[in-house]
């Protein structure tokens, strides 16, 4: 089976099942309401007022690391996986297939997530929107739509290595919300170099770490792009 028909059956699966469909609203939910409760707090806007309308990107990313996971991990329940492998032989132009199925989507989600979240935000800070210039808004909405894509295929990877979707969650959910915060006071500037952290500096309006707006989102698709080599390698290497 060609590309383009392997593409059509991935997304054919994901479009049809509710839980993924549900994943993807979770993402603009999730980042828009915590955005919106952030920026309507009196005092959180004084550091950074551009960060404060883009907050709920901390809880998004975990939404779209679940959608990530879900849409991989079942080819690894009752034999999915010998079903699409005999569609499609060629192992990896199927993973290609399936990473592509599962980033165009959640990049569409995402990119209107930013734009919503950026008005729904912008609205809610109120006066001290004007922290911030319409240049930063666009670009910290834009960015928000490749970081969430972007960790959506980090899960993705992880979970071809890992092929457990419990195993997955449960490595990631926890780095990002304590590990990642842990290592960030200790470390110092070696955190800016984590995936979460080095992608959400595009959603800042001013930074003091190693990283621009544009290279952390650099690292973060290095760490992505690691991930899904080693999912690939596993997919290869495994029996189905």
């Amino acid at each position: 089976m060609a590309f383009q028909p392997a593409l059509h059956a991935e997304w054919i699966k994901i479009r049809t099942l509710r839980s993924q469909v549900g994943g993807l609203a979770a993402i603009l939910l999730a980042t828009v309401g915590f955005s919106a409760l952030a920026a309507a707090d009196p005092e959180g806007g004084d550091a950074d007022p551009l960060f404060s309308v883009f907050f709920g990107v901390t809880f998004g990313q975990i939404a779209a690391i679940a959608f990530g996971t879900t849409a991989v991990a079942a080819e690894f329940q009752g034999g999915a996986l010998r079903v699409s492998l005999a569609a499609v032989p060629r192992r990896g132009r199927w993973f290609a297939a399936k990473v592509t199925a599962i980033a165009l989507p959640v990049l569409a989600t995402g990119l209107t997530t930013g734009f919503v979240t950026l008005a729904v935000g912008g609205a809610a800070l109120g006066e001290k929107a004007g922290g911030f210039t319409t240049a930063d808004g666009v670009r910290a909405a834009v960015g928000c739509g490749i970081h969430l894509t972007l960790m959506a295929l980090l899960a993705a990877g992880v979970t071809a290595v890992l092929r457990s979707a419990v195993a997955a969650v449960g490595l990631l959910v926890p780095f990002l919300l304590i590990v990642s915060f842990v290592i960030g006071d200790l470390s110092g500037s070696l955190a800016d170099f984590l995936p979460d952290r080095a992608g959400q500096v595009v959603l800042h309006g001013r930074w003091d770490g190693a990283l621009g707006p544009w290279t952390g989102l650099a690292v973060t698709a290095l760490w992505t792009a690691a991930a899904l080599a080693a999912g690939a390698w596993r997919v290869r290497r495994r029996d189905a």
